[in-house]
């Protein structure tokens, strides 16, 4: 790290060390503005002491992020187009990076200010958006170039999708302990209160296995936030550096002779597999003509970009040995290919064999192009749970108390966590960003509805209110911090 202070001059230095400040002060309110998601419920029930819960998230969320891996880091990464990461100048990508930091800073600080469980993820999208689209104005461009469209419709269409599931799944499992433990003679304990519980047994603790099963769910929700929200700073990290830094962040350079080899093996496998493939499309008989022409038209510029990539990679055992030109077109290439592979999974009648074959090149394409150094990560790991030890009070109220019009069952706990859990991890081991407020708050909520307690309409509408705003604000802030800022420098 301490290599950043000489990359260049002293304020080139200074700047790409406060941009790495920024990050790490978002990632911190990241954690304390999402901490309620995974304690809110163990305070409120009593399965475990306000600090030694909050002590416990962070521990997790530390752990998430350490052992998560980089698949939703760079799902953030691809947002921006390749191009417009790298061809704009020094002053523009500091412009980028700062007014991307900033508008998501400030919306996470407002809403965690007026205790309303918004997204940090919409947040960072939204300002990411925001960029896009502004440099688009600014340069004349196509708004549709402005952004990777198809990795931001997949994107925005989990963030949407994911608390409808929450709210859904929350509510089935409510029904599912009501079903089967309707003749137990533990049904009243799962489904009360911790008042009544204090009233009914004198005793202040949830029973011992729902107890249990609060901490290990609230466990999950940490571990899991840790995984896809920290992968978010994570890849936020490396979008700063490789915008400001290219020389040293495009690709790999501590990359083994090992991993470059298996980088030159798969783009030689899957010459074989284009320039083969694309002979038989040409010698088969096609019904959809259309459909040919796109099909060769991927394959052509497959093929195209492959063999400019062996041409780089020859001979080559250590990227520092190669220059910065070369550096930022093999990125390109590898990306490229990743791209056309994608279009050609999803555009053609493939085999399930021949997808697996594809997208296990692709990953194998991908290694030293998707990467973070281990400070990046344990930096962020760090910011995440020491976040997550501070000001978690304001949202956790919100979450244990406003959104239910009755206290909180253990049953509605228990199903909200078990959802959010299995929900976060589920979309960080598949590469899905998604809202960890959001699932928890609507898991919440729809345990709820399932359960009859009802719920405060007027918490709800706020909910909603930021939800909706989220987006379409941190996309105008960031816009306009953007805008001011090559206007200045």
């Amino acid at each position: 790290m301490l290599y950043l202070l000489f990359y260049s001059d002293l304020n080139h230095s200074l700047f790409i060390l406060l941009a790495l400040f920024f990050v790490i002060l978002y990632e911190a309110i990241n954690g304390f503005h999402d901490t309620a998601n995974a304690v809110s419920t163990l305070i409120y029930t009593r399965a475990m002491s306000a600090n030694h819960a909050v002590i416990m998230s962070g521990i997790f969320n530390f752990l998430g992020v350490f052992l998560g891996g980089l698949t939703v880091a760079y799902a953030i990464v691809h947002l921006l187009p390749n191009d417009l990461l790298l061809n704009s100048n020094s002053k523009n990508a500091l412009a980028m990076v700062f007014s991307m930091l900033f508008a998501a800073i400030l919306w996470n600080l407002s809403t965690w200010y007026f205790c309303l469980p918004a997204s940090s993820s919409h947040s960072l999208i939204g300002a990411i958006i925001g960029i896009g689209l502004t440099n688009s104005m600014i340069t004349g461009t196509s708004w549709v170039n402005a952004l990777n469209i198809p990795k931001m419709t997949n994107v925005l269409l989990s963030l949407i999708c994911s608390p409808i599931v929450g709210l859904i799944t929350s509510g089935i499992l409510i029904f599912l302990l009501r079903f089967f433990l309707k003749n137990s003679n533990r049904f009243y304990q799962i489904h009360m209160t911790p008042l009544e519980r204090e009233k009914r047994d004198e005793k202040k603790r949830p029973p011992l296995l729902i107890r249990i099963s609060l901490i290990l769910s609230s466990i999950g929700v940490s571990y899991a936030h840790g995984a896809n929200d920290g992968q978010k700073g994570i890849g936020l990290i490396m979008l700063v550096l490789i915008g400001i830094a290219p020389s040293s962040f495009l690709i790999n350079l501590n990359a083994s002779k090992e991993q470059i080899v298996c980088t030159r093996n798969t783009i030689n496998i899957l010459h074989k597999y284009f320039s083969k493939n694309y002979i038989t499309i040409n010698h088969s008989s096609y019904q959809n003509k259309f459909k040919k022409l796109t099909v060769n038209y991927y394959f052509d510029n497959t093929i195209k970009n492959i063999q400019s990539a062996k041409f780089l990679l020859k001979n080559v055992y250590n990227y520092n040995n190669l220059n910065i030109q070369n550096r930022n077109s093999l990125r390109h290439l590898l990306l490229f290919i990743s791209d056309d592979i994608d279009k050609i999974i999803t555009s053609t009648n493939i085999t399930d064999q021949e997808r697996f074959f594809l997208e296990k090149n692709k990953k194998n394409l991908l290694k030293t192009v998707e990467y973070a150094p281990t400070w990046i990560i344990l930096i962020i790991a760090l910011s995440l749970s020491l976040g997550t030890m501070i000001g978690w009070k304001r949202i956790v109220i919100t979450i244990g108390e406003k959104i239910g019009k009755k206290r909180m069952t253990y049953a509605q706990a228990m199903s909200a966590q078990i959802t959010a859990s299995f929900s976060i991890g589920i979309a960080s081991y598949t590469g899905i960003p998604v809202s960890t407020t959001h699932i928890l708050s609507s898991s919440v909520a729809g345990s709820m509805l399932a359960d009859g307690s009802g719920i405060q309409i007027s918490t709800i509408k706020n909910i909603m209110l930021a939800w909706l705003l989220t987006l379409p604000v941190s996309m105008l802030l960031s816009s306009s911090l953007y805008w001011i800022s090559l206007k200045l420098i």
